[in-house]
């Protein structure tokens, strides 16, 4: 594959978002309402977004599926059995030439082997490639779509404790991951940031959690600015600082950082960084703290000219992720147009 393919930037246009609906099946058993709710409330705000959702439901959970979702919801249900409901690390992404634009997927192992992801490494090449207009490609990589963020000039970031976990691409240094990421996503830069991680974080500290890029030459960093006393203070103003090296012409905005335990009293990865760019809007996770107003704002002023709503992710953040990790978002042009004109008049159920 040559770099004149690119990784689309999160603000490309978009035609779907596809998410996996939580079951009984899932880690989402102990919240699994609660859950549910933040997918409903999820879909009908990118259904007013003009963002059709392609839903993977397990074929025994369709039916009661059905008992949920509104009738007028502009879904595609299509039957598929998975490990888990994080969409954004096994779901294919997408690269364009300019002409057409191309699904790519990479190997999914479960972050490192901590988790068993058979199925959901499965999913692209025996669920989604019917879906789509061409090939998926498959590319051999251990790899996760929330592991890297792209912004339209080619500039990709992502964080060395990710990337240099052993049980992912063994002992790969950095410099042949940016090599990769040239060839592979079209990247014209790389950086690679040293710092950031947040307790509780299965992924090893993914860039989606961390910093965000925006359209107008900005970063939106998650920071414990709000707190110095929180144990990730130190860490995150050296991810700052860091950022602040790396893009010295960029505007950046810090984002609050919540306190948030669960039941056992273990602490949570709650991030305001982990939201997701559609259409024009922004649709951030927000957990029913008093840090929520300070961060809205603060992705308001990033995303201007952008609709900036809050999605309450308190029980995602339960089993340790939110709102960007659930979903992935398809650029134009992927989609076979007679799948997408399907769902544009209610809830459809894919054969």
């Amino acid at each position: 594959m040559t770099n004149h393919y690119k990784l689309l930037p999160e603000w490309a246009t978009q035609e779907s978002v596809i998410l996996a609906w939580p079951d009984k099946q899932t880690d989402w058993q102990p919240w699994l309402e609660q859950a549910r709710g933040v997918y409903l409330d999820l879909i009908r705000q990118l259904n007013l977004a003009s963002v059709p959702v392609i839903l993977l439901v397990r074929q025994t959970e369709i039916d009661a599926c059905l008992g949920l979702v509104p009738k007028s919801a502009n879904v595609l249900i299509v039957a598929a059995d998975f490990d888990d409901t994080w969409l954004r690390d096994y779901g294919f992404l997408s690269i364009s030439n300019g002409e057409s634009v191309t699904p790519i997927e990479f190997t999914f192992n479960g972050w490192g082997d901590k988790f068993d992801g058979s199925k959901d490494n499965g999913i692209n090449s025996t669920v989604l490639q019917h879906l789509c207009k061409e090939a998926i490609r498959k590319i051999d990589l251990v790899l996760e779509g929330g592991a890297i963020e792209i912004d339209q000039a080619g500039h990709l970031i992502s964080t060395a404790l990710c990337l240099q976990n052993p049980k992912r691409n063994g002992n790969k240094s950095l410099t042949d991951y940016e090599r990769d990421f040239t060839s592979y996503l079209g990247a014209t830069a790389t950086t690679i940031f040293q710092h950031g991680h947040l307790e509780g974080d299965d992924t090893d500290g993914h860039i989606d959690t961390l910093v965000r890029f925006t359209p107008n030459k900005g970063l939106v960093v998650q920071t414990a600015f709000n707190n110095p006393q929180d144990q990730h203070y130190e860490g995150l103003h050296d991810l700052l600082i860091e950022c602040k090296s790396a893009f010295a012409q960029h505007q950046i905005f810090e984002l609050p950082l919540p306190h948030i335990v669960n039941s056992e009293g273990k602490r949570l990865p709650a991030s305001y960084a982990n939201f997701l760019i559609s259409n024009k809007h922004v649709l951030c996770p927000v957990y029913q703290q008093p840090e929520d107003e300070l961060a809205l704002e603060t992705i308001k002023k990033a995303y201007s000219g952008f609709k900036v709503i809050g999605i309450n992710c308190l029980p995602l953040v339960q089993q340790f992720g939110s709102l960007h990790c659930i979903t992935m978002q398809v650029p134009e042009g992927v989609i076979k147009p007679e799948i997408l004109q399907s769902v544009s008049n209610g809830v459809r159920i894919y054969e």
